[in-house]
Formats: C-alpha cells, structure tokens, sequence
C-alpha cells in the first residue's frame, strides 16, 4: 500500500502540471518531441556541428513513438507506468539476489526503496530512464545465475541500446568467461541499433543518423567538455570518475553549468588536459585491477559472493559513465541492499554492526545532495564517495565470509 501511494503521488507530479498547468517541464517534452519525429519521418539529429537537443541513439526514439502517437499524457502515462513496474522489480530481484539465502521482512524488504526514494522522484520528476535500465540489468543477472545467457545478453543489449554506459558490463562478462551472454549481447546490441530501426527509419537513413550521434557524443571530446553537454561535463553537476579527476587536478570552474554564478576551482594539483586524461586512465586502471584482486577464483565463489561482487560492479558502472549526475547514484539499490542483508542476517554481531555503520555513513553522504547543502559538496563527489564506502565494504564482506562458508581444506 505504501509503494503504491507512493507511485500515485510520483505520477501526480508528471501527470497534474500537464493537465491542470503550463505543461510538464525537463525531459518530456524531449521524449514527445522524438516520438513524434519518427512518427513525422523527422531528423533526430542536426548536423554535427550542432548541439543535439537528444543525445540517444535512434532504438530509444522508435520506441518512444508508439505511446506519441496518442498524445503527450498517454506517453507521459506510460514513462510513468514504466518506471513504476522498474521500481517494484529493481526492490524484488535485489533482494533476491543478495545471496544471504534469507527471506526479508517486510521492513528491511521495503529498507532500500525508503532510503533511495529521492532517486526515484528525480527518475519520475526528470523522465530519465535510469531505473528502467536497472531493472534491465538486474533482471539480466537473474537471467544469468538461472542459465538464461542469451535472455541476459539480450537485456544487456537492450539498456545499452537505450543509453550506452551498461556497455561496461561486457568486459566483466569476459572476465567471467560469461561467453553465451558475450556473444549475445553484443549480437543483439548490432540488431537493436541497426535491424531495428531500419524498416522504420530506412537503413541508410539509420546508419548516418547512428555515425552523427556517434560522433557527436562518443567520438568528441575536448578540453571544453564531451558528447554535447560541456556545460554539465567538469561541473559539480557531475561525479563520474573522469569529471572527478579533472577537477581535482585541473584549474576547472565547477560552477560553470551556471555562467550567472562566480568561478570556482578545487584542483589540488595543476595538469594540463592531456596529462589529466593519462592520470583518469591510471585511476581507471587501477580501480578495475582493485576489483580483479578482490573478486574470488572460480572454485570459491558462492552466492553470497557472487551478489558482494555484482554490487561492487555496479558501483563501478555507475562512477564509470562519463555523465554521471545525481540520478545515476540509483543503481546503487542492489549495492546497498545486499550490504542491509548483510547487516541484517551476518551471524557475527560485530560485522553486522560495522555494516550498518558503513550505510549510515553512505546514507550520510548521500544526504548531502539536498539542496539545503552547498554545491561543493557535490563538487568533491558526495556521492562518488558514497559509492565508494559501498564498495569497500562489499569488498570487505568478499574477503572475510562467515568461517562456515569458508571451504575446508582437503585432506591428505
């Protein structure tokens, strides 16, 4: 009862300004404006010199077109129906997959979804359809730990065909020798960006359409910023791991989403840009062989931490995305579900006590995004740190499982 109030209230805020005032604001009328461009046999894209206005590949768009054939609230409708159905399915296989072999009360079931509620109201409030892709992905490793490859890769695809940054997934699905789900989400990533839109978009049409967006938004990049939004790029608006690190290192204005607000500057060191993207390379690097030396070998994986592992993945594909705003912190559902299992059901008090101290103080951080707090917190990566301290201790619960699930050495 209470999630439903809850998503009554969340559609109110889409649904009410469309029907009863001036319209419903940020990216709807972006998401009506494609769908009905597909439907018009409009460009979706200006020459790439241009800013885009829709910076998604053309699957997104198709898609879009359906419920924009009958007008803006069915669409706005079904956006909110969608991230509705997300919301309750990232809460059930979260909690399904945190590997504790318990079943949660209805509290602790309800826990995560209480304490990442400001995520999903940006998700309702923006129109972003970054809990849509979460649900994909989680729902991808379900599929994948119930020998469902091809259904995994193709969910894979899917949110990658919709916004690229769940394209990180595939080197961890290499690593992990994850092969049917390798090939299969990189065959139906091809099919969704080309076959798809092809009959309906005409395939020339298509296949220049995906090289200017490709070039527009993966293939630039400049000291002024990268794919289309140099304003939000090196601002505190962003806290990816590439806009972390050159703040921190460059003389950039974390301000400059805003040109009304003064210049301001948190570098610690001062690099030139090429130089800054070898030192991003170097934190990247060592960031994914930090994760390799934690991740267990094939004979000593279990459950538990199999879902230790995902979650730190997660973490990492979140801070990974060169975009990474305050909604993206979402996917860190499954992170900090796993991490309240652990808490809840770890038969050693004093690492259940250590876990709740560690979502305290992620939840502390977090808290730090609301708006009564100054922007320069969000420019030094609250939530990069969050992420981090999720991490850690994911990586902790990895290395020190209880004694009972530790295998016992064979006998001679």
């Amino acid at each position: 009862m209470l999630f439903l109030f809850c998503c009554v209230l969340l559609t109110a805020d889409v649904l009410v300004p469309e029907i009863f005032g001036h319209g419903k604001t940020k990216d709807y009328g972006l998401w009506y404006w494609a769908g009905q461009q597909v439907l018009q046999g409009g460009a979706l894209y200006p020459d790439v010199t241009q800013p885009f206005e829709y910076i998604y590949p053309p699957l997104p768009a198709i898609l879009l077109a359906i419920p924009s054939w009958f007008g803006r609230i069915p669409l706005y409708v079904v956006l909110s129906i969608l991230n509705a159905v997300a919301w309750w399915y990232t809460g059930i296989f979260s909690n399904a997959m945190t590997g504790s072999g318990r079943t949660p009360g209805r509290w602790l079931e309800a826990l995560p979804a209480v304490v990442t509620v400001t995520f999903v109201f940006d998700m309702f409030d923006l129109g972003q359809p970054n809990l849509l892709l979460l649900a994909m992905m989680l729902y991808g490793f379900w599929s994948l730990q119930h020998q469902r490859s091809w259904l995994a890769g193709f969910m894979f695809a899917l949110a990658t065909a919709i916004k690229v940054f769940p394209v990180a997934v595939l080197p961890y699905l290499v690593w992990r020798r994850q092969w049917a789900a390798v090939v299969s989400m990189i065959a139906f990533t091809g099919i969704l960006l080309y076959a798809v839109p092809g009959p309906i978009r005409g395939f020339e049409r298509n296949a220049a359409e995906l090289k200017t967006w490709y070039q527009g938004m993966v293939g630039s990049s400049s000291e002024k910023g990268f794919g289309q939004r140099d304003e939000q790029n090196w601002s505190w608006v962003n806290q990816s791991v590439i806009a972390m690190t050159h703040r921190l290192v460059r003389p950039i204005n974390w301000n400059q989403d805003d040109p009304a607000k003064p210049p301001r500057t948190m570098n610690v060191i001062d690099v030139d840009y090429k130089t800054a993207n070898w030192i991003v390379l170097a934190v990247s690097v060592a960031l994914g062989l930090g994760f390799l030396a934690v991740m267990p070998s094939q004979r000593r994986r279990t459950a538990r931490s199999d879902a230790e592992e995902l979650g730190i993945l997660f973490c990492l594909m979140t801070v990974a995305s060169p975009l990474a705003r305050q909604y993206y912190f979402m996917w860190l559902f499954f992170p900090m579900t796993v991490l309240m299992h652990r808490a809840a059901f770890d038969e050693r008090p004093s690492v259940r006590l250590g876990t709740w101290i560690a979502l305290g103080a992620a939840g502390i951080l977090m808290l730090l995004s609301l708006p009564l707090f100054p922007l320069v917190i969000q420019a030094w990566g609250n939530n990069f740190v969050a992420a981090s301290v999720l991490a850690g201790a994911l990586a902790w619960h990895i290395r020190h499982p209880p004694v009972a699930l530790v295998p016992a050495p064979q006998q001679g």
